[in-house]
């Protein structure tokens, strides 16, 4: 009997490869441990008021000039996009007690990004709508795969019910951040200590970072001629952007400069005060009259984020595929943005690379083990 290509972790990864294996005909199953599909894209509202729109806090944007292929799936999904907000003034913020300075960014500085119309949780919930529904099992989380003597690879996964279930798989696809591979799953035989450190040397794009998205009825900073870009040494957000719908409502979303102990020590409420503080100081009086502000601490997440994950960044990480495990003789294969050495690093881009790179050498897996 043949078993099917199991794929751990739902996210735009995981579900790419599940999408391309169903293409094809070829019986695959996506093992997640979240109650919902996604992983680090999360697309949500304001509670009781949806028409002000959806919100990312995740993956916001993607460029059309440099990133083909999530340009490409986009239009083949007819997912409709509209063009980051960039007009206008940004500001530098320097010091609480002195005025941000303006600046012109120059046209096309940093090349145009493009967002997707109600989130990218449209673009995870139109690829999903390409893999029949039972192929999709949430809150199932894998915790130990072993490969025997004979071949047999055995996953083994604590289910929604908090019971414990075991499935066979002809090859594993773990799309999933390094650091959780390395963390959280047991393999036996273990991998061996250079993939393993290689795993653990991989931070997770955004796990020791939080997003903060303050919400309003509408964009009042382009009236004062402002694009909503500002940067900050002074903090807690170090990086603004306008997070506004293409229109209605108003939204500004932050990364932080504070580090993650500090955020976990001072808490929810404190880090938000400190949030809508510094957007009065940078946009002016209006900015107090926040409807909300959406907040996502990815480094409390444990799907996401280990210890290592909480010392900030201090250099962009170099991304790609780990050694190849001999003794597995190639019947794992890596996928997620982490994987793709180009476009790793966050990029929805790199999550469609690598997960295309996984289903051709799962393919070749089976094949050769018919």
């Amino acid at each position: 009997m043949k078993h099917p290509i199991v794929i751990v972790g739902a996210g735009l990864s995981g579900l790419w490869a599940a999408s391309l294996l169903t293409a094809e005909g070829i019986e695959c199953k996506v093992l997640e441990a979240r109650d919902r599909c996604g992983g680090r894209v999360l697309s949500t509202s304001v509670h009781n008021r949806p028409e002000l729109g959806n919100f990312d806090l995740g993956p916001t944007w993607f460029w059309p000039q440099f990133e083909s292929r999530i340009t490409n799936l986009v239009k083949e999904l007819n997912i409709d996009t509209f063009e980051q907000y960039a007009k206008g003034t940004i500001l530098a913020e320097r010091d609480q007690n002195v005025r941000p300075e303006r600046m012109i960014l120059p046209e096309n500085a940093g090349g145009e990004s493009v967002r997707i119309k109600g989130g990218v949780q449209t673009l995870i919930d139109s690829v999903t709508s390409t893999i029949p529904d039972e192929v999709v099992e949430l809150e199932t989380q894998v915790t130990a795969i072993r490969y025997d003597e004979k071949g047999a690879i055995t996953i083994e996964a604590d289910g929604a019910d908090g019971q414990p279930r075991t499935l066979s798989a002809s090859a594993v696809i773990l799309a999933l951040p390094p650091r959780i591979v390395a963390k959280q799953i047991e393999f036996s035989p273990s991998l061996p200590p250079n993939v393993i450190n290689n795993l653990v040397s991989k931070p997770t794009w955004m796990a020791g970072q939080a997003k903060a998205i303050a919400i309003y009825d509408r964009p009042f900073w382009r009236e004062a001629g402002l694009s909503g870009f500002a940067t900050s040494w002074a903090g807690p957000l170090q990086e603004i952007h306008d997070a506004s719908p293409e229109t209605g409502s108003g939204a500004l979303f932050g990364f932080f400069g504070m580090p993650a102990i500090t955020r976990r020590q001072f808490g929810k409420d404190r880090v938000l005060a400190q949030v809508k503080d510094q957007l009065v100081r940078l946009f002016g009086p209006s900015a107090q009259e926040v409807e909300t502000i959406l907040y996502k601490d990815w480094s409390q997440d444990s799907l996401t984020a280990v210890e290592e994950d909480l010392d900030p960044l201090r250099e962009f990480p170099i991304y790609g595929l780990p050694p190849e495990a001999e003794m597995w003789e190639n019947k794992i294969v890596f996928a997620g943005t982490e994987a793709d050495s180009q476009h790793g690093g966050g990029h929805l881009e790199g999550a469609l690379l690598a997960a295309e790179k996984a289903v051709l050498r799962a393919k070749d897996i089976t094949s050769r083990s018919v």
